[in-house]
């Protein structure tokens, strides 16, 4: 830590406010509120259900509030397109209705910035505030044109667009994050992550197959049946951890052990102690994997076009097993060595966002917030 960096936002309070889709928004921002606890910011956590709960367990000491976000269910179905449609509203009321309890959040916390994972209500004029997404190009199941444009506008409403991605093309999010019209305010803050090797946990025993789960229902709930059904008949004992923080489950079922939640250095630990990884495609276990060097046999969410798109970006690049979630196939990928043969052969040992070694675009997007804050004071 260099000299007088310990102080660099001055007590600033700022809130996070994750998207609840899924646990992965959230999990990206623990090295996030990591670095400004470091820096002398006063993060508050803004969230709600799952999310909520997961980091009110990673840092039980810092304050919350409820940020109630929009609960999207997607079909059980290959396409997704009918269920986005017809929720397609009830989202753009939820943007609405978040600015309205945010704006009344910010005189009632004293805030002095916000930092906003994918929620696009969470701003204010006049107080520095912070977009992170790695989607500045989505794809999307219908009327794609139309709703980049859209993204882009509220994208550009924020003082600043932190992508969690490097600036170099593909990068892991590939066209997702990158493209020729790149807003002004964007800076890529490389892959981020709450895994440290360094501080992992690892299981008594190693765990042969290790499968990390999340997201939407019901298709959270049909990956983990579908797992259930495979992995009583494969070799060796197993972990499954459904992304469900509440209700607490810990069970074990013949050779597979269910849990509802495991905290991030434990699953770091077992991740990188198991023989093979099964996950989905979501963009925040990409960067997890990633950061400790690990392929993984991984499942796009069926009809879910950044994770299919996802999944056809990195099954050409080989750095990772891509199955249709119809079609899975477990024993056939860890019998047959497609996923072991690849461990070790990808960014083993990167620092992405952990608060001994921290990437300096990380740092130089931190030192500019700081400096957007010290502005608005004066």
């Amino acid at each position: 830590m260099r000299l007088g960096e310990h102080s660099m936002f001055s007590g600033a309070r700022i809130l996070i406010t994750p998207l609840d889709w899924g646990l992965g928004h959230s999990t990206r921002c623990i090295p996030i509120i990591q670095r400004l606890r470091e820096l002398d910011a006063r993060p508050i956590i803004g969230a709600d259900k799952g999310p909520l709960a997961l980091l009110r367990d990673a840092f039980p000491d810092l304050p919350h509030v409820s940020v109630p976000g929009v609960e999207v269910r997607y079909a059980k179905g290959a396409s997704q397109t009918w269920a986005m449609a017809t929720q397609f509203p009830a989202m753009l009321r939820s943007v609405r209705e978040e600015h309205h309890l945010f704006l009344n959040l910010r005189r009632q916390l004293q805030l002095d910035a916000v930092i906003s994972d994918q929620r696009f209500g969470i701003r204010a004029d006049g107080l520095p505030s912070v977009i992170m997404t790695h989607q500045l190009f989505p794809f999307t199941p219908f009327a794609q044109g139309v709703l980049r444009r859209i993204n882009l506008r509220s994208v550009a409403r924020f003082d600043r667009c932190w992508i969690p991605d490097d600036e170099q093309a593909p990068g892991l999010a590939g066209e997702l994050s990158h493209g020729g019209n790149i807003p002004r305010n964007a800076r890529y803050i490389g892959p981020i992550s709450r895994m440290d090797p360094a501080k992992a946990i690892a299981p008594k025993e190693p765990y042969r197959i290790v499968c990390v789960i999340s997201g939407p229902e019901p298709q959270r709930t049909l990956l983990e049946e579908e797992l259930m059904r495979q992995l009583p008949h494969i070799k060796g004992q197993h972990l499954l951890v459904r992304g469900k923080p509440e209700p607490v489950l810990d069970e074990t079922i013949g050779n597979v052990r269910r849990l509802s939640h495991l905290g991030g250095d434990a699953l770091t630990g077992a991740l990188l102690q198991a023989e093979s990884i099964v996950s989905r495609t979501g963009y925040t276990t990409l960067m997890d994997l990633a950061r400790i060097g690990r392929s993984a046999l991984v499942v796009p969410t069926p009809g879910q076009e950044e994770q299919e798109y996802l999944g056809e970006l990195h099954a050409r690049s080989g750095r990772f097993l891509v199955q249709a979630q119809d079609r899975l196939d477990i024993a056939d990928a860890i019998e047959g060595g497609k996923v072991r043969s690849w461990k070790g052969e990808m960014m083993r040992g990167r620092d992405t966002g952990t608060s001994s070694n921290v990437e300096q675009p990380l740092e130089h997007a931190l030192q500019d917030l700081a400096a957007l804050i010290a502005n608005s004071r004066a």
